[in-house]
């Protein structure tokens, strides 16, 4: 195909569904059905650079390298015997994810699903793990009265 009829990206040639309908429908319809064999997928909004184009790879995918760092140095203070401290390190750098993702315009492979899925995902991640470092024995910094209940009926 000659590269002035080559249809954009993520288009299907417009003969292509005709030939698969032809017999279903009449001269110049168009079928409603998606196509049987995708052409492309669609970036997740948000998903595009963090910094321009000429900027070096670590400096246009900052935010999920900020993340990722911050989530290194947590598993290695759990590693370190800090558990509480570490895990509430990769917590916050989860809610630092949502709320990055909510308020940057765009933040590279942070960008995974629509922005709402991602902010809840990771936010949601994010509150769970801050909540069980909170409640983490010995000495929990969070009492939870229907916690010591709820463990002895299901695991005492």
């Amino acid at each position: 195909m000659p590269a002035e009829q080559e249809p954009e990206r993520g288009t299907v040639p417009a003969a292509a569904p005709a030939r698969a309908v032809a017999s279903a429908e009449p001269e110049g319809a168009r079928s409603r059905r998606f196509p049987s064999v995708t052409r492309d997928t669609a970036r997740p909004e948000g998903g595009g650079r963090a910094a321009p184009g000429d900027a070096p790879a670590p400096a246009r995918q900052w935010p999920m390298l900020a993340v990722l760092a911050a989530t290194a140095a947590g598993l290695l203070l759990t590693a370190m015997d800090h558990p509480r401290i570490g895990c509430l390190l990769i917590g916050s750098a989860m809610i630092a994810g949502s709320a990055m993702r909510r308020l940057l315009p765009s933040v590279g492979m942070l960008a995974v699903r629509s922005r709402f899925t991602d902010m809840v995902t990771y936010g949601l991640l994010g509150v769970a793990i801050v909540l069980l470092a909170l409640v983490m024995e010995p000495d929990p910094l969070l009492n939870v009265p229907f916690l010591e209940t709820a463990v002895r009926f299901t695991v005492r």
